[in-house]
């Protein structure tokens, strides 16, 4: 078995146990696969063996691999998990099934505009810089729930939940626990949280889904 389709079954193992344990149900979790960085020859194997939804962080990356991929897995849920420049919009547009990283008034417009010319409407989530770090993108928390309103009466986006990445150096559990409040507060159901070295912890604060790399892929 390959490391990723070995990795893959470990994370999937770790997940139905975290979930177990917070009294959830591991189909209530769903996995991210996030594949930046690495091409289409390593996320195949990863793709026979069963997984589906993947993120990527950059649209011109993801534009280079994943209409091929597409064309032997019809079935694909693309997540776009990192920053998102409006000039990128169109292509982020057509190119993904989620956009996980609004996080300003730009780029609501932006977005909405674009579906509204291609005819798609996306699930969207805010991202929420719940550290409140300078050189990390995300709305400030106390802007969370305004803003989100303003997604959906203003711009029409379908706004469905929130996704933060904690700070490093911090423990995470605050942070999602934050998430989690401003989500009840906003009125919205999904929480993005989690990544490889904390998504069990995320799973106990209620994540809805985890965006894990490394630890299916390897190191980058």
């Amino acid at each position: 078995m390959a490391d990723a389709t070995r990795n893959l079954v470990e994370i999937r193992e770790r997940i139905a146990k975290a979930a177990a344990e917070a009294g959830r149900s591991a189909e209530d979790v769903a996995l991210v696969a996030v594949s930046k960085t690495f091409d289409g020859d390593a996320i195949r194997p990863v793709l026979e063996a069963g997984q589906r939804i993947f993120g990527e962080n950059r649209v011109q990356e993801a534009q280079g691999k994943w209409p091929q991929l597409r064309e032997t897995f019809s079935d694909i849920e693309l997540h776009l998990i990192g920053p998102l420049q409006s000039n990128k919009a169109k292509e982020a547009v057509a190119l993904f099934d989620v956009i996980e990283s609004v996080d300003r008034e730009k780029i609501a417009k932006a977005l909405a505009d674009e579906m509204e010319k291609q005819g798609r409407k996306l699930p969207c989530y805010v991202q929420v810089n719940t550290g409140l770090e300078p050189q990390k993108a995300g709305i400030d928390p106390r802007e969370t729930v305004d803003f989100v309103k303003r997604c959906r009466e203003v711009h029409g986006l379908d706004v469905v939940g929130l996704m933060c990445i904690p700070p490093l150096e911090e423990n995470p559990g605050p942070h999602f626990a934050l998430l989690e409040k401003l989500a009840r507060e906003a009125g919205v159901a999904q929480l993005s949280m989690g990544m490889s070295g904390d998504f069990e912890t995320a799973i106990g604060f209620g994540a809805t889904s985890v965006r894990v790399g490394s630890a299916i892929f390897g190191a980058r």
